[in-house]
């Protein structure tokens, strides 16, 4: 039995839309906020996701970029009232595999699942995923990285860290955001714990780890990773 996490605020949707997917054969695992739905992906197996954009405690967007950081597989699709390009254009960025706007028609949903379900299962292999830049090397699904000090391993938290800012490369990640990805929404570790993982980042990938070309400080606000 395929099983689906539904992430829905909207409680007579939620109920609807999880009804119709037991009557199609899955099971069904809800979650009513941004919260519950990180716990749930954190803890179970899912063969879909389905996330609402506007949710409580934290959005959508948040959630499927949190998600990421670990799960680059599992599909996952936005179902939302945000139906302007831009909103989509974002979703799609965050790591989603599909954008459906409300009010849509079940069969439709149904259909873009299956689809993503398929072509998952039908992948041969899962390919590592490798990020290079400059002479340095990281592999992101076993977290080893090549760099100043020859080949070593990364912690589970300096890979997802590194996989934020690479991902978001040329762009301010906030110190704020740093911590609501990486270390969760519940507890957060001082600011200082993010400056000494990126001068860590710096030791290990930057020619010259006092004049960063990579890592990059932006006063007052966060982060930036540049190629």
């Amino acid at each position: 039995m395929l099983r689906i996490l539904l992430v829905e605020d909207e409680e007579n949707i939620r109920d609807t839309v999880k009804l119709n997917f037991e009557l199609e054969g899955f099971e069904v695992v809800t979650a009513e906020d941004g919260r519950k739905a990180l716990k749930h992906a954190s803890e179970q197996h899912f063969d879909v996701m389905v996330v609402d954009v506007m949710l409580p405690e934290v959005s959508g967007f948040q959630v499927v970029e949190q998600i990421r950081l670990t799960n680059r597989d599992t599909p996952i699709i936005f179902l939302t009232a945000k139906d302007q390009a831009q909103d989509r254009i974002q979703g799609l960025k965050k790591g989603a595999d599909d954008y459906l706007t409300k009010p849509f028609v079940f069969e439709e949903l149904l259909l873009r699942i299956n689809r993503l379900i398929e072509r998952t299962s039908k992948s041969p292999e899962v390919r590592p995923e490798l990020f290079t830049f400059g002479e340095n090397r990281v592999n992101f699904a076993t977290y080893e990285a090549t760099g100043n000090q020859g080949v070593f391993t990364l912690t589970k938290k300096e890979a997802m860290l590194l996989k934020l800012l690479t991902e978001r490369r040329g762009e301010v990640v906030s110190r704020q955001q740093i911590l609501q990805s990486v270390w969760g929404y519940d507890v957060y570790p001082s600011t200082r714990t993010i400056d000494n993982f990126i001068l860590s980042f710096r030791k290990y990938f930057e020619q010259d780890p006092k004049v960063p070309t990579h890592f990059l400080s932006v006063r007052g606000v966060g982060y930036k990773f540049v190629e």
